[in-house]
C-alpha cells in the first residue's frame, strides 16, 4: 500500500530532445519516479524523412529505460539500462556514397543509354537496440529541468537492402539480412516538464 501512494504521488515528467527537433526529427519520453533513485522511462524517436539531403531516413523507434539517480532529488548524475525497438527505411553510414554497380562476376553494368550504373544502397526492415547511458540533470525551476545524455548499445538489424535507383532488392538473402554492431544509439539534451 506504501508503494501504491509512492508511486502515484511521485514526481512525473514529459521532455522533448532539443538536438533533433531543428531537423524536424521527433524524440520525446515521459519519466516517472519510482523511489529516491530510480525511475522508469518511455521514449518515441521519429524520423519521417522518406528522403533528407537526398538519403533515405526514416526510423520509428520506441524505448524503454530504467535510470538510476545518485541523488534523491532525481537530479544530477544518473546511470541507465534500456532496450529499443522499431521499424527503419534507412541508408546505413556505410552506404551513404553513390558506386558504381557491378554483376557477381564484378563485371561493369550499364544504363539503357550506355551511361555507367552508379547509385546508392539503402536498407529497410526492423531492428532492436540493448545499451546503457549516462547523464546529467539540472534543475531549472520548480518545472524545468534541462537533461544532457548519450548511449551506446547492441545494435541487432534484420532487413532487406535495395537499389535506390529501382528499388529492387541488392542482396540475395531469402529471409533477412543480418547486422549486428556496438554502436553509439542515443544522445540529445532535453527540456522537460514536471509535474508535482
Amino acid at each position: 500500500m506504501i508503494l501504491i501512494f509512492s508511486i502515484c504521488h511521485s514526481q512525473n515528467e514529459v521532455k522533448g530532445n532539443t538536438v533533433f527537433a531543428p531537423i524536424g526529427i521527433i524524440n520525446f519520453a515521459a519519466e516517472k519516479q519510482i523511489s529516491d533513485h530510480l525511475s522508469l522511462q518511455i521514449e518515441a524517436f521519429v524520423s519521417p524523412w522518406k528522403s533528407f539531403t537526398g538519403r533515405h531516413l526514416q526510423i520509428y523507434l520506441g524505448t524503454a529505460e530504467t535510470r538510476y539517480y545518485f541523488t534523491k532529488k532525481q537530479n544530477k548524475w544518473f546511470l541507465g539500462a534500456y532496450i529499443s525497438g522499431g521499424v527503419f527505411d534507412i541508408q546505413k553510414y556505410n552506404y551513404w556514397n553513390d558506386k558504381h554497380i557491378t554483376n557477381e562476376e564484378g563485371v561493369s553494368l550499364y544504363n539503357d543509354d550506355g551511361t555507367p550504373r552508379i547509385t546508392s544502397l539503402y536498407q529497410r526492415g526492423f531492428v532492436y537496440i540493448l545499451g546503457v547511458d549516462a547523464g546529467y540533470k539540472l534543475k531549472m525551476s520548480e518545472h524545468f529541468n534541462l537533461e544532457a545524455f548519450i548511449g551506446i548499445g547492441t545494435v541487432q538489424g534484420f532487413y532487406h537492402g535495395f537499389f535506390a535507383d529501382t528499388n529492387l532488392r541488392y542482396d540475395k538473402a531469402e529471409k533477412w539480412n543480418k547486422s549486428g554492431e556496438i554502436l553509439p544509439t542515443r544522445g540529445g539534451v532535453m527540456i522537460s516538464y514536471v509535474f508535482k
